[in-house]
């Protein structure tokens, strides 16, 4: 990868696998073998252990730390003081040769202290209300909220929530179109994707 990226002076970076564009902000901490994409923005405090995969135009917020396993597709946002987690039984002094994988596709938004228990999946563009406990899969444009994290409705990739009359739904805010059939949403539509 390319090594123009910008690292604030205070921030700690061990990895040579950072995009062109990126910017890794004060008191960060970013270990040898992390992988992070082009255009991404990791905040103050911030640390991403050496098994992570981070893609492009990534945004994360102050106070995030990602840990091994945790796998961040393109344009996902993640908000101030998420928790992620690669471990379903910790104990002290307890070293596992593998940790549990979470995937986070492209386009989710995860909401200020949002919590994110491994082994699951979120799914294109999904979005995860502030507080939550995600304990299970979430679907594709799903909005889901609370503790454990239930889902509430749907979202279209610019994040407007979405109202499906028929099995289809219009964004009013940018022109776009989804169909639902059996709890999956689809774009059929994709004015300015």
């Amino acid at each position: 990868m390319d090594k123009d990226f910008f690292a604030h002076p205070t921030a700690i970076v061990d990895s040579e696998k950072i995009g062109s564009g990126t910017r890794i902000w004060a008191y960060a901490h970013v270990l040898n073998g992390a992988e992070i994409g082009e255009n991404c923005n990791i905040g103050d405090h911030c640390f991403v252990e050496s098994h992570v995969k981070i893609g492009n135009d990534v945004v994360i917020k102050n106070g995030v730390s990602v840990w091994d396993e945790v796998n961040i597709g393109d344009l996902v946002f993640v908000g101030p003081n998420v928790v992620f987690t690669n471990d379903m039984f910790p104990r002290s002094k307890v070293f596992h040769e593998k940790y549990v994988p979470t995937h986070i596709h492209k386009g989710v938004s995860i909401g200020a202290n949002a919590t994110i228990i491994c082994g699951n999946t979120i799914h294109e563009y999904a979005m995860i209300g502030a507080g939550s406990v995600v304990t299970r899969d979430v679907a594709a444009y799903a909005l889901v909220v609370g503790n454990p994290a239930h889902h509430i409705g749907y979202v279209c990739q610019c994040g407007t929530r979405l109202l499906f009359s028929s099995r289809q739904a219009h964004c009013a805010e940018c022109g776009k179109e989804y169909i639902e059939s059996n709890n999956v949403v689809k774009i059929i539509t994709s004015e300015q994707a």
